[in-house]
């Protein structure tokens, strides 16, 4: 079995099929960029993914078990989902990037939020800025490296990079790839065709709630 299997799931929500009879496998170490209309069920997927949702019909096997037999919270630790729309918390960016640490009962790595703070073209002194006054690619970054600081197995990204400039998009893309080559799991959205097929080996194309086609680019 590989990561992911999805063997036959379909997702309704509302009365409305959203997924319908999704059965694929995700290997440990690809990087797959997810595209399709809006309104396809892309989002849909990746919280399957990461057991924000349910199936309602078919099985998600995550690591040859099925994730409904899995902690939710410690599938959540290994598989980490970035939201389209940044969900940042707490009064001060420092509570949001001190929060996986404490999540983990560990002493958060300053070294590390600073590297990546600087990486993502961002002062330090932003730890100190309050939530409400960031604009919205400060948001995206903020939440980006709240997600990497632990470098996670798996990364569930949405849309990350759409309140970016050309210039930080890259960085972003850069970084990505860069987990990638270390093991990390990539399930990329993205409308951005060129984005969705510089650094992926494999490219996921969603309509309707179906699988048009799985790609293999390299």
């Amino acid at each position: 079995m590989g990561l992911f299997d999805f063997k036959s799931v379909s997702y309704i929500s509302d009365d409305k099929s959203i997924l319908k009879n999704l059965t694929m496998t995700v290997e440990a170490g690809d990087y797959i960029s997810i595209v399709g209309p809006s309104g396809s069920g892309k989002s849909t997927f990746l919280k399957l993914c990461c057991h924000l949702i349910s199936p309602s019909e078919g099985t998600v096997y995550y690591k040859g078990r099925t994730i409904l037999e899995q902690d939710p919270m410690e599938v959540r630790k290994q598989a980490v989902y970035c939201f389209q729309t940044p969900y940042l918390f707490g009064d001060k960016v420092e509570d949001n990037l001190v929060f996986p640490y404490t999540l983990r009962h560990a002493k958060a790595d300053f070294a590390r939020i600073n590297e990546l703070l600087s990486t993502f073209g961002l002062d330090k002194e932003l730890l100190k800025k309050e939530v409400k006054n960031l604009s919205g690619g400060e948001k995206q970054r903020v939440a980006l490296i709240r997600a990497l600081l632990l470098k996670p197995e798996v990364l569930l990204l949405d849309e990350v990079t759409s309140a970016l400039d050309v210039e930080n998009s890259m960085i972003v893309e850069e970084n990505i790839k860069s987990l990638n080559n270390e093991g990390t799991t990539v399930l990329w959205v993205t409308h951005n065709l060129e984005q969705s097929r510089r650094n992926a080996n494999k490219v996921l194309t969603i309509e309707g709630g179906e699988i048009k086609s799985l790609e293999v680019l390299r």
